[in-house]
């Protein structure tokens, strides 16, 4: 048998030949900035000097950026060092000169020079921001990474992709095709894709003057829509593709004609009042650019206003017509460019130009920004919450998948992700935003009924978490200077509705929750209902379902936990209530919710500051040495009186916070907030779970017959009790002990997906499967230590390559790389960026040269970190090993190891459980049609290219962004050939998404069994990994 410690790895890393220490790749880079992009010799020092710094960095990753030569690893490197630079030093000026002095240097001309596309550039930035994080830290402040907006414009770009493709069809369903010439007598040709051009161009500057840069997608999407309002009514009707009496595309009539803009938000979900505030502002820039001189419809006899209802719409002549449309067309590109010249961004002019080379082929996503508008990824299945079938998991009623809009015209729209964004805003709007702003009477008797009256203070904390999340001016200087002062008020406005939305929704789910807490408590809910943290959570989970809704691009995920002062932990206590207490909730959002609690599983919860630690500490206290040492544990969270200084908060006649009681009595009752940092074994956090507060351990040995009274939740305010309080549930343990085990059971149950997964991929057998599943569990339980401030899908990894070599498997840490990378979930930065803390290898026997902490390769922490720790218990699960014989930890093991000690009396290792069921399942109760998942390790076997043509699968729509019911029009033309009658339609109407969602189906292969295409001793391809 192979020893693990021995492991030779070479041959999974790429050999690349370095010659020279990065001397030579820094005379290449100066004379690149030079020659390529002409920069002035002051921003070509400070480029060439930042290159210096981080050269050595440029050597140590070479092959694992792009296709692993040193060539295109430079290109890379030059693009990422001149994005930082006219990022970076033109915000450290206090004057305009720098600005003036790099103008022209824009992220465009970078990618051009340096022969990348858009997606490519995206993919490797976050490698490039984790490697290089502190040097930029040293040269450029802390507040680095917020000057650089890698994520928002990351996000923004995506956006911007997915609302050119949304505007082109949304365009050619009113005007004939892009591509088309339509004959006149003018002397000047005039094509239809100027008409399309001026419309992007008209969008792009009601961006740049009335929007801020970075806006949200459901106000973009009224922006565009407001602009096709516009090319309706101004467009020549020779170049139209539509009927005005067409029923179905404008339903909203009356005896004037029809209503346009009714129309237009009865198709495309929009709100009637925002459209005609974007449209106001639209016409605005029209007069003030383009110098035309507004004039009332109702007042104007043209032939585009026939039979439309001109009350309310305003129209500009000479705006569109042959003789004038190109010079329009040419003081509305001059704008563009006075306007963004500075920015140093993308020119988002290039996005309806889908042959430019910078939209080349690729994901834009990058698996670095939670690109939930772009792909579904597992959703359903890699929620633990979801994956798997308990009797514990809340049941939804059918009418909770109707996105609270009852008997909705739009039920079956296109699956756009911008559709996606507008149907969810819609219920947004017609659900929550009808509510009061103010406790409801139920709410306000639960208030009412604590120890005292509660209820101002419930209504000051909301104001003032709501106004740290949404502030009223925007959070630096986000406008373009020179734009119009209405995107200043814009914003203010845009802020002050999501406080609206997030306050109301907020209101409702704590009433239904205090509704619920109170069968079993009864009415006096003091100790919940005064715990600072647990209304935060509440807050903080509204406010993100109100950012999700409107698909923000400033405030990504995690940046509300950081304003609310609450951590991932604490957040992860009040997301199943959301689920469970909102039953109105779109699916859309639940899969929100569902993607939060993966990345809070995965790796937000066990990064530094994590309250985790703090819980973990008191449950696992041979831990607290490590989580000490490394300082992980969480910070006091920041006082309401803190948060509310510093965004200058008024009280608006609400009375001051109450005095705070001792510190000793608050810390007894709810967790002292603003006590000083105490040692770990004293923390107040602990983890909330959404099923139970009891031991799993414990847990299973209850009978059968008291799994009814386990139905019910238990009371809330398990979760938000003092870590050290005895769990109320009973069992002798300590809340943190409780709410440790739970939470240790939704990663095992997380890493069982995960491993699935991999194994089909991998072609594995179930035996590798159980062990390579009972590896992670004991190192989750015995070497805790091993998962800080890490990914788990980096243990995973390490398992399956450590379990092969015991198990003398012919696999590769290639292989195993190679098929990762084909993972849904997958990010490059997993197997290529792993924190080791050398000290913390040096008493294991490794690494005795190396000294502090760093960011390795998965390969070098195998060897070094992973392999020294847990080799005795991979030689347990090796064919002489004792795993088979004893699940339970040894006791001789428990006295002589350390880390063993850790978990006296630790869980017996679960053999792997048992997984959704994808067998077909019927899908209509009134047709005999049933779905059965296709894997996507069969789908390219089955389907070549010459057959491809034959076969739609799920996830793979016949094309862009096309709505279901259209692929199944299609699939039944083709199914029934020449006949002309269709008897009837598919209906879905029925179905309960719980039960088959399509991201189950999509996802499919990784949970089930059988054989599927090979791909053992595939090579370690460099491409972008599939997304």
């Amino acid at each position: 048998m192979s020893n693990p410690a021995d492991t030779d790895m070479e041959d999974t890393k790429p050999s690349v030949v370095v010659v020279d220490n990065g001397d030579q790749a820094q005379f290449r880079f100066a004379e690149f900035s030079k020659n390529e992009l002409a920069l002035d010799e002051k921003s070509c020092k400070e480029a060439t000097d930042l290159f210096g710094e981080t050269k050595h960095l440029l050597m140590a990753n070479v092959s694992s950026m792009g296709n692993g030569t040193i060539e295109e690893a430079e290109r890379y490197w030059f693009a990422f060092i001149l994005y930082c630079i006219k990022k970076l030093t033109q915000k450290n000026e206090e004057s305009g000169k720098e600005e003036i002095e790099n103008t022209g240097l824009t992220l465009c001309r970078i990618l051009r020079a340096a022969k990348l596309n858009i997606a490519e550039f995206f993919k490797e930035l976050p490698q490039f921001v984790v490697k290089a994080g502190p040097i930029l830290s040293n040269l450029y402040g802390p507040d680095w990474e917020n000057k650089l907006e890698a994520k928002e414009m990351h996000a923004n770009t995506i956006h911007l992709k997915i609302l050119s493709k949304y505007y082109k069809r949304v365009f050619e369903e009113f005007f004939v095709s892009t591509v088309a010439n339509v004959e006149s007598n003018s002397s000047v040709t005039i094509r239809v894709s100027d008409y399309h051009r001026f419309g992007w161009l008209l969008f792009l500057a009601l961006r740049v003057h009335a929007f801020s840069r970075f806006k949200d997608l459901v106000t973009c999407t009224n922006g565009l829509i407001s602009i096709l309002a516009i090319l309706i009514i101004h467009v020549p009707s020779r170049f139209r593709n539509f009927n005005i009496h067409d029923s179905s595309r404008f339903v909203k009539k009356s005896d004037k004609g029809v209503d346009l803009l009714a129309s237009l938000c009865n198709l495309y979900n929009t709100s009637e009042d925002e459209l005609k505030k974007t449209i106001e502002q639209a016409n605005n820039l029209v007069a003030d650019i383009l110098k035309k001189k507004p004039c009332l419809a109702s007042e104007c006899e043209t032939e585009n206003l026939e039979n439309f209802d001109r009350d309310g719409l305003t129209y500009f002549k000479d705006l569109m017509e042959e003789s004038s449309l190109l010079s329009n067309l040419s003081v509305l590109e001059n704008d563009y460019d006075h306007m963004t010249r500075n920015n140093g961004e993308l020119d988002e002019r290039l996005f309806i130009n889908e042959d430019d080379s910078l939209l080349a082929s690729g994901s834009l996503s990058g698996g670095s920004v939670s690109a939930g508008v772009v792909k579904r990824k597992f959703d359903l299945m890699t929620s633990p919450t979801k994956a798997i079938a308990s009797p514990l998991s809340p049941r939804r009623s059918p009418a909770s998948h109707a996105n609270g809009i009852p008997s909705s015209a739009n039920a079956v729209i296109a699956a756009t992700p911008v559709s996606t964004a507008m149907t969810t805003a819609k219920w947004l709007r017609t659900v929550i935003s009808p509510l009061p702003s103010k406790p409801s009477q139920e709410l306000e008797r639960f208030l009412t009924s604590c120890d005292k009256d509660i209820t101002s203070d419930v209504i000051r904390r909301a104001q003032i978490i709501l106004q740290a999340i949404f502030p009223s001016s925007p959070l630096g200087d986000r406008c373009v200077t020179g734009s119009l002062q209405s995107a200043n008020l814009m914003d203010n406005i845009w802020a002050e509705q999501r406080r609206l939305e997030a306050l109301k929704l907020y209101y409702r789910v704590l009433a239904t929750m205090c509704r619920a807490e109170a069968q079993i408590l009864g009415n006096n809910l003091t100790l919940l209902l005064t715990n600072e943290r647990f209304h935060r959570c509440m807050l903080a989970c509204s406010a993100e379902l109100v950012l999700a809704t409107h698909k923000t691009v400033t405030m990504l995920f995690p940046a509300v936990l950081e304003r609310t002062g609450i951590t991932a932990f604490d957040l992860s206590k009040v997301i199943e209530s959301f689920i469970r207490y909102e039953e109105s909730l779109p699916r859309e959002l639940r899969r929100h919710l569902n993607s939060l609690e993966e990345r809070l599983l995965e790796s937000l919860v066990w990064e530094k500051g994590s309250s985790m630690y703090n819980s973990l500490a008191v449950a696992r206290p041979a831990l607290s040495v490590d989580i000490n040492r490394l300082g992980l544990m969480a910070e006091p969270m920041r006082s309401l009186d803190e948060i509310a200084m510093d965004i200058n908060f008024s009280c608006g006649g609400l009375p001051p916070v109450p005095s705070l009681p001792k510190p000793e009595t608050m810390s007894a009752q709810n967790g002292d907030p603003r006590s000083p940092k105490r040692l770990c074994t004293e923390h107040r956090n602990v983890l909330g779970e959404r099923n139970s507060f009891t031991s799993p351990v414990k847990d299973r040995l209850l009978h059968l017959s008291n799994l009814k009274s386990k139905l019910l939740p238990p009371p809330l305010q398990s979760a938000f009790a003092s870590p050290t309080k005895p769990n109320p549930g009973g069992g002798g343990e300590t809340c943190a002990e409780t709410g440790i085990s739970v939470f240790f059971s939704k990663i095992v149950k997380l890493g069982a997906v995960r491993i699935s997964g991999m194994v089909e991929r991998l072609q594995l057998s179930q035996q590798i499967r159980e062990n390579v599943y009972c590896l992670f569990q004991r190192i989750l339980n015995q070497w805790t230590s091993l998962f800080f401030n890490r990914h788990i899908d980096q243990i995973i990894l390490c398992c399956f390559y450590g379990v092969a070599k015991i198990s003398q498997l012919n696999l590769t840490f290639r292989e195993i790389i190679y098929n990762y990378r084909k993972q849904p979930q997958c990010k490059p930065q997993v197997f290529r960026s792993v924190f080791v803390d050398w000290s913390s290898a040096r008493r294991n026997g490794s690494c005795k040269q190396r000294t502090g902490q760093e960011h390795i390769d998965i390969i070098s922490f195998y060897n070094e970190v992973f392999i020294p720790s847990v080799k005795p218990l991979l030689v347990e699960i090796g064919p002489g090993g004792t795993t088979t014989k004893s699940d339970r930890i040894p006791e001789a093991n428990n006295k002589n190891d350390g880390h063993l000690a850790q978990c006296p009396g630790s869980p017996r290792i679960s053999p792997f459980p048992s997984l959704p069921d994808m067998s077909p399942k019927k899908v209509s109760a009134t047709h005999n049609v049933y779905v059965s998942p296709l894997r996507s390790s069969k789908m390219d076997a089955l389907i070549s290219h010459s057959s491809k043509s034959y076969y739609a699968c799920v996830g793979e729509s016949t094309h862009a962004y096309q709505s279901p019911s259209k692929d199944l029009t299609a699939i039944n033309n083709r199914l029934n050939g020449t006949r002309k009658v269709v008897r009837g339609s598919l209906n879905f109407d029925d179905v309960d998404v719980g039960l088959v969602s399509d991201s189950m189906v999509a996802n499919s292969l990784y949970i089930q069994n059988g054989s599927s295409a090979s791909s053992s001793g595939a090579p370690l391809k460099t491409e972008q990994p599939d997304s």
